[in-house]
């Protein structure tokens, strides 16, 4: 599935996601896919300027993200052997293009360029000429922004899980870091923070006293919650994710991909609110479902809605500056263990199995500063389950 996924890559963008390396054959480490389930380190070549208006990042913090996941099981398609994974980092400037004059710090998790009505309202990860996906334009239409590390379904653009990164179009994908704000601080505003302002939290949800229904306990969620709430929800949102099937039916489905994405969750949005009800998707659906209800969508009146990727430049600066800098909220508490590039990496399985409590990983490089106060020493994989 993943070679006829890569047959066709070659709309035009205004960037290109390939990039030149540098003339002296220099090399960094780097985390790539290979295959499901076979993610290696490998030694890549640094990048260099390919484009006028490109930065060079020297990444001082990256991260595993839960949707990694997705790729690690070759589930995201249009993976090619060697993509370099990763689209949550920070670092310093490393080298500037002739056309970039901000020099920053933080970049985005998708590329865009202030050129369309999208990136115009601040809405980066809908703008369509950074990504030249064929196949992507064929299935939805029209193309998301291109997005570091995440497949050639999404542009092609090597990611973050490595000790250099090109980072196109740099005089507005970037973000200035104040000084005092650590590299743990500042890293996840590349997605997971602004991610999280969007679509809202379980815990924040039973801090304000609403009731919390785990589907791993209660069997029937539609019929709790109709017991619950008579007449059913006004709103729902699948905030979860689409690659964990829990009926047979799907997981044979799912196994055999006549469809890539599973509709359980859904399903059970549609039927837990009211008549005229609204459901909304924040989850990383990306292709094709079946036994999809749409019957009862229809005759219910209700309101579907996919919410797109987090508008990553809509709110990165408001977290930063309302919120870390004014010392509201620390970023920190969300990071569990600390590791190294240039030693060995995280399986992800142990990050999918949560091996030691394990939540985010901090992924240091030697460009890292030393862990701020509050944050996890570096650690040993093979200690995690100790």
């Amino acid at each position: 599935m993943q070679a006829a996924a890569n047959i066709l890559q070659s709309l035009p963008t205004v960037v290109q996601p390939e990039y030149k390396h540098r003339e002296d054959g220099s090399t960094m480490k780097a985390l790539a896919w290979f295959g499901a389930t076979d993610v290696r380190v490998i030694d890549a070549p640094i990048p260099d300027i390919t484009e006028p208006d490109d930065v060079i990042v020297k990444v001082a913090g990256t991260t595993i993200c839960g949707s990694d996941l997705h790729l690690y099981h070759g589930e995201i398609i249009a993976l090619q052997k060697g993509d370099i994974l990763g689209h949550e980092f920070m670092g310093a400037v490393d080298r500037i293009g002739p056309n970039v004059k901000n020099n920053a710090l933080s970049p985005p998790s998708k590329s865009h360029a202030e050129t369309c009505r999208y990136c115009k309202e601040g809405l980066s990860s809908f703008y369509d000429n950074t990504n030249n996906s064929t196949l992507q334009n064929y299935m939805y239409g029209t193309r998301d922004a291109g997005f570091f590390g995440y497949s050639h379904f999404t542009g092609g653009f090597p990611g973050g899980q490595a000790e250099y990164v090109r980072v196109p179009l740099g005089e507005v994908n970037f973000l200035p870091i104040s000084n005092g704000i650590s590299d743990e601080e500042a890293l996840y505003l590349s997605d997971v923070l602004p991610t999280n302002q969007i679509s809202g939290c379980l815990e924040r949800a039973r801090g304000q006293g609403c009731e919390v229904i785990s589907s791993g306990v209660v069997r029937g969620v539609s019929q709790k919650i109709h017991e619950m709430v008579p007449g059913g929800l006004d709103v729902a949102l699948d905030c979860g994710t689409f690659h964990e099937p829990k009926t047979l039916l799907h997981k044979g489905t799912k196994t055999l991909m006549p469809e890539t994405d599973i509709p359980e969750t859904a399903n059970e949005m549609i039927v837990s609110v009211r008549k005229i009800g609204q459901c909304g998707l924040f989850a990383a659906y990306t292709g094709f479902t079946n036994c999809f209800n749409i019957g009862a969508l229809m005759e219910k009146g209700v309101r579907f809605i996919g919410n797109g990727q987090a508008p990553v430049h809509k709110c990165w600066r408001e977290i930063l500056y309302d919120y870390i800098v004014t010392g509201k909220f620390d970023p920190k508490f969300t990071i569990s263990h600390c590791v190294s590039v240039e030693r060995r990496m995280p399986p992800l399985t142990n990050v999918q199995d949560r091996t030691g409590g394990v939540e985010k990983v901090f992924i240091e490089t030697r460009f890292s500063s030393p862990p701020s106060d509050g944050a996890p020493k570096l650690s040993r994989v093979d200690d995690w389950a100790r």
